[in-house]
């Protein structure tokens, strides 16, 4: 028996304002703000993330 591996991913991300960047969750249920300034980076959509910052990176 072979085990499915995940498809969903985690997303590094680069804040517009401050230029901080962080790591979100592909699918992330929550909205997800910047930890310097604030500003909202990701929202929920009910399966994938809406991401409102440039993406730098996909991580495995």
């Amino acid at each position: 028996m072979e085990m499915q591996e995940p498809n969903s991913k985690f997303i590094k991300l680069r804040c517009p304002k401050c230029k901080n960047e962080q790591i979100t969750f592909g699918k992330a249920a929550t909205k997800v703000n910047c930890l310097v300034c604030g500003k909202p980076l990701a929202e929920p959509t009910g399966g994938k993330t809406r991401f409102k910052a440039r993406i730098l990176e996909v991580l495995d």
